[in-house]
């Protein structure tokens, strides 16, 4: 049966390619950058930088029946809520996100059962031994096929206000731990010719992937996973940092330092690792990394701001998602808002307050 296109509406077309409201975009994002810079501009002076964007709402299956179809309903919806950027207290980002399967997005292309249950998207273990990974053939992989569809629907589009955030490319460890539990932590202490093979084969797998949406989407919409609340200038990039708790230090820079800082190295202005653990046995290994310029703290990882504003360097900004234990007061309190991005709604970002 063929399938017909639809088109985005001229209305919505002309909402979401707005001059005044890309300016007040890349007003936010020239602030950001100088943030990112070791630079305060006057707004900064009085105000902590708050961001928390917002996302279209079109319906979940018909981002798998028609990838393309999904992201125009997308756009529709999102051009209704285009006036949310118009907010002079903090960052609110038009953003557009398909999240195919989740945090399992490259675990499906790497051959696991992936299943939605109960909400949620999860997958079994690979049934093969560490060591044994084979690269995918991307040209015959149908999930990386929906992917491309739904990022050439979005280029096509030709809208210049929404951000284009990607699907859950993870990271390596991540990735390893999805596939086999377990056996990976151990086969990096028992077998560690076999541990490091299987994560190169899927780290260099995550960097074409990250280089293929750099090649086909324009920069200055980009955005890694959760675009809407990790939002960074242009030219950066993010993956997901969530396992490395499970390991030592000294694991963790023999094995994975090396694959996250060439993962983040692919971007010009490299990129940011989401924790959400206990992972400060790891700030020393973090403050080496050359291309980690960001870390994103939510839930326990939260509570370590003091540990991670003290022992990162100068130049290594903080997002943090407030919870309970550290609320934006403390955050302040701690910090100064010095390198600091609150990643939240905010009725107001003024000191004053």
């Amino acid at each position: 049966m063929e399938i017909i296109m639809q088109k985005l509406s001229e209305q919505a077309r002309g909402v979401l390619n707005d001059k005044k409201r890309i300016g007040i975009r890349d007003g936010w994002f020239g602030r950001m950058q100088g943030l990112f810079d070791g630079k305060r501009d006057s707004f900064l002076e009085t105000h902590f930088f708050a961001v928390n964007g917002t996302t279209g709402n079109a319906d979940f299956g018909l981002l798998y029946e028609n990838p393309a179809e999904w992201v125009i309903m997308e756009l529709e919806d999102l051009a209704g809520k285009a006036s949310l950027i118009d907010n002079e207290d903090m960052f609110v980002p038009l953003c557009i996100e398909p999240s195919f399967y989740g945090v399992h997005f490259i675990d499906k292309i790497l051959g696991a059962e992936v299943f939605f249950q109960d909400g949620q998207w999860y997958n079994h273990y690979l049934e093969r031994e560490v060591g044994s990974l084979e690269r995918p053939d991307l040209d015959r992989d149908e999930t990386w096929k929906s992917a491309r569809e739904a990022a050439f629907s979005f280029r096509d589009a030709e809208v210049r206000l929404p951000l284009f955030g990607l699907p859950t490319i993870a990271s390596a460890l991540n990735i390893a731990t999805n596939l086999y539990g377990e056996e990976i932590l151990a086969a990096m202490l028992m077998e560690p010719e076999a541990a490091a093979h299987d994560l190169a084969v899927i780290n260099d797998l995550l960097c074409e992937i990250h280089q293929w949406y750099r090649a086909h989407l324009p920069a200055c919409q980009l955005q890694p996973v959760i675009s809407w609340n990790r939002t960074q200038p242009p030219g950066y990039g993010q993956l997901c940092g969530c396992t490395t708790q499970l390991l030592s230090a000294g694991l963790y820079e023999e094995f994975i330092m090396p694959l996250d800082d060439r993962l983040l190295s692919l971007y010009p202005g490299g990129g940011m690792i989401h924790f959400c653990g206990s992972h400060t046995h790891l700030l020393e290994t973090l403050s080496k990394m050359p291309h980690l310029k960001a870390v994103q703290l939510n839930d326990r990882a939260a509570w370590d701001l003091a540990e991670y504003y003290h022992k990162l360097r100068e130049d290594q900004i903080i997002y943090l998602n407030p919870c309970e234990g550290m609320d934006i007061k403390k955050a302040i309190e701690i910090t100064g808002g010095n390198r600091l991005v609150i990643a939240d709604t905010v009725r107001t970002s003024g000191y004053d307050v």
